[in-house]
C-alpha cells in the first residue's frame, strides 16, 4: 500500500511588529564613538542638499550674488544644527534632521514677487529689503506651529491617527518628492546615473557579496560612493569635457560652477538680525503660515517615518504635539536669523535611517555639531556643499523611497481584504498624487496658480495647500478614515487601530519612557499625557 502523500506545510503570515527587529542601533542604543562621527558627518552631506539647492534657487531671484548666497547657506546651516539639537534634546527626542523645506519656496518667491521691491535699483539693497519681508513673514508664521504643538491641540488630531490614515501621509511624505529625484539626475546624467549604480550596488549587493566588510559598505555607502563620483566629476571638468558644453549643462555637470567656495567667509558666526530689523505685511504673512500649517502636516508624517527607522513604538500624540511646538521655534529661529525659508523634517535624512538601519539619536546629535562647525567655517562648509546637484538627486532616488516604504509598511496593521480599507486607500493616494499634479502643470503654463483672484495673499494660502502631495493625500484619507462607517467594530479593526490603542497614551506603554521622556528630569515640568 502506497504511503499518504506527506502535508503540505501550512503558510503562515509575517508576524505584525510595531518595531523593526532589523535595525542595528535603536534609538537609544549608540554606536561606537568613531562608527558614529562618521555615520554623523554622512548625515550632515545628505542634508546639504536641500540646504544648498533652495538658497541657490532664490538668492538670486532676490537680487543676491553668490556671497550672499553663500551667506545664506551658511546661516540655514547654522540654524538647522541649532533646531536639530533642541527637537532631538527637548522635542520628539527623535533622530530627526530639521532642516530646510521646499513647503516655503512658493511663498518666499510671491514676496520676491511682491510690486513694492521693484523699484530697488541696487541689487544688493533690493536682496536686504526681500530677506527682511521673508524675516517677518516667517516670524508670524511660527505662532502657528508653536500654539498649535504647546497648547496640545495637534495631540487631539494625532490621536485620531490610525495606520490606514498614516499609510498615506507617510508614502507620500517620501514618493511625493518624486520629480526631485530622476528628473535632476538627468540633468547631468553622466554623473548622476553612475552615483545611483554605484550606491544601490554598495549598499545593496556588495554586503552579501563581501561579508566580513559587508556593515562598512552598508553603513557609508553614501560617503564612498560620492567621493568616488565626486571625484569623477572633477575629472572630467578638469579634463575639459564640458568645455563647450551649454552654460545650463556647465552649472549642473562642472564641479567649479557653484561660486560657494568663492563667495564664502573664512569665518563667520550667523546672528539674529544680521541682515536688519524684520519688516511685516499681513497678506504675506497668512500665506507664509499657510505653508507653516503645511510643513506641520508633512513633518508629522515624517515624525512617524523616524520613529519607525529608529525601532521605537509609535510616538505618542503628546511627544508629537511637543515636536510640532519645537519646530515652530524652529521657524522662529528661521526669521530671526534669516535664512529665507522655514524649517521641516528632512525627509532625506529620514530615508538615510532606513539605508543605514542606525537609528540612533546620537548619531543625529553629532551632525548637528557638524552643521554648525562647518557654518562657521565657511570655506571648508563651502568645499562640502558644491557637490552637483545631480549626485545629490541620485541619493534622493534612495532615500525618499525608503521614507516612502514606511508608509507602505504601517499596511500590515490594516485589512487589505476590506473594501472600506481598498476605498479609502487608493482614493487618498491617487489624490494626492492628481491634485497638486493639476496644480503644478496649470502654474507651469499659466505663471499663476489655478486660484487667481485679485487677493494674492488668498492665492498663494491655496495653491501652497493644494500643491503638498503628502498634505492632499493624508488629508482626504484622514477625513474618510474618521468619517466613513467610523462607530463599525469592524471598521476598526480593519483600519488596524487596535494595533495602536496602547499607544496613545504616554503612559499605558513602559517603552514610551525610554523612547521619549525628556533628559534632567524636565518630565515633572513639561509632562507627557
Amino acid at each position: 500500500m502506497a504511503a499518504p502523500a506527506p502535508k503540505q506545510e501550512e503558510l503562515q503570515p509575517h508576524a505584525v511588529r510595531d518595531q523593526l527587529p532589523a535595525i542595528s542601533y535603536c534609538l537609544t542604543s549608540p554606536p561606537p564613538w568613531p562608527e558614529a562621527i562618521l555615520l554623523g558627518f554622512q548625515h550632515y552631506l545628505v542634508m546639504l542638499g536641500t540646504t544648498v539647492i533652495i538658497p541657490t534657487a532664490l538668492v538670486p531671484q532676490m537680487g543676491g550674488g553668490n556671497e550672499e548666497k553663500a551667506r545664506v547657506i551658511q546661516t540655514l546651516l547654522f540654524v538647522a544644527g541649532i533646531n536639530t539639537l533642541l527637537q532631538s534634546f527637548l522635542g520628539t527626542r527623535l533622530p530627526a534632521v530639521i532642516g530646510g523645506s521646499y513647503t516655503f519656496v512658493a511663498p518666499t518667491i510671491s514676496i520676491i514677487l511682491a510690486g513694492r521691491y521693484n523699484g530697488i535699483a541696487d541689487p544688493h539693497e533690493k536682496f536686504v529689503r526681500i530677506m527682511r519681508g521673508t524675516q517677518g513673514a516667517l516670524i508670524v508664521a511660527s505662532t502657528l506651529q508653536i500654539i498649535m504643538g504647546f497648547s496640545g491641540l495637534w495631540r487631539i488630531v494625532v490621536r485620531l491617527l490610525s495606520p490606514l490614515s498614516a499609510a498615506p501621509l507617510v508614502a507620500l511624505v517620501g514618493f511625493g518628492l518624486y520629480e526631485l529625484g530622476f528628473p535632476s539626475v538627468a540633468k547631468c546624467v553622466e554623473i548622476g546615473l553612475p552615483q545611483i549604480i554605484l550606491l544601490v550596488a554598495l549598499s545593496q549587493y556588495i554586503p552579501n557579496l563581501v561579508p566580513l566588510l559587508g556593515t562598512a559598505f552598508e553603513r557609508f555607502a553614501i560617503i564612498m560612493s560620492v567621493a568616488l563620483v565626486w571625484l569623477y566629476a572633477f575629472f572630467l571638468t578638469v579634463g575639459g569635457a564640458y568645455k563647450n558644453a551649454a552654460p545650463k549643462t556647465q552649472f549642473h555637470c562642472r564641479t567649479d560652477r557653484s561660486g560657494l567656495v568663492g563667495g564664502a567667509p573664512w569665518i563667520s558666526v550667523p546672528y539674529p538680525f544680521q541682515w536688519g530689523a524684520p519688516t511685516f505685511d499681513a497678506g504675506e504673512a497668512f500665506a507664509m503660515m499657510a505653508a507653516s500649517f503645511v510643513a506641520l502636516v508633512e513633518s508629522t508624517g515624517a515624525f512617524i517615518a523616524v520613529s519607525r527607522y529608529a525601532s521605537a513604538t509609535p510616538c505618542p500624540p503628546s511627544v508629537m504635539s511637543r515636536g510640532i511646538g519645537w519646530q515652530g521655534v524652529g521657524i522662529l529661529l528661521d526669521g530671526l536669523f534669516g535664512t529665507a525659508n522655514g524649517s521641516s523634517v528632512s525627509v532625506e535624512n529620514a530615508g538615510l535611517l532606513g539605508l543605514t538601519r542606525v537609528g540612533s539619536r546620537r548619531v543625529v546629535q553629532i551632525s548637528a555639531g557638524f552643521m554648525i562647525f562647518f557654518s562657521i567655517l565657511g570655506k571648508f562648509g563651502a568645499v562640502f556643499a558644491s557637490i552637483p546637484g545631480p549626485i545629490v538627486a541620485a541619493i534622493y532616488c534612495l532615500l525618499f523611497a525608503y521614507v516612502g516604504m514606511a508608509g507602505v509598511g504601517f499596511l500590515q496593521f490594516c485589512n487589505l481584504n476590506s473594501f472600506r480599507t481598498k476605498f479609502i486607500l487608493g482614493f487618498s493616494v491617487f489624490m494626492g498624487l492628481s491634485v497638486p499634479q493639476y496644480f503644478n502643470e496649470y502654474t507651469s503654463v499659466a505663471g499663476y496658480g489655478p486660484v487667481h483672484t485679485h487677493a494674492r495673499w488668498f492665492n498663494d494660502m491655496i495653491n501652497v495647500v493644494f500643491s503638498s502631495k503628502a498634505f492632499v493625500g493624508g488629508a482626504v484619507a484622514y477625513l474618510l478614515d474618521n468619517t466613513l462607517h467610523r462607530h463599525d467594530s469592524t471598521a476598526r479593526k480593519d483600519r488596524g487601530h487596535h494595533f495602536w490603542d496602547r499607544f496613545r497614551s504616554f503612559r499605558t506603554d513602559p517603552r514610551s519612557e525610554e523612547f521619549y521622556s525628556l533628559p534632567f528630569n524636565l518630565n515633572k515640568f513639561f509632562p507627557s499625557f
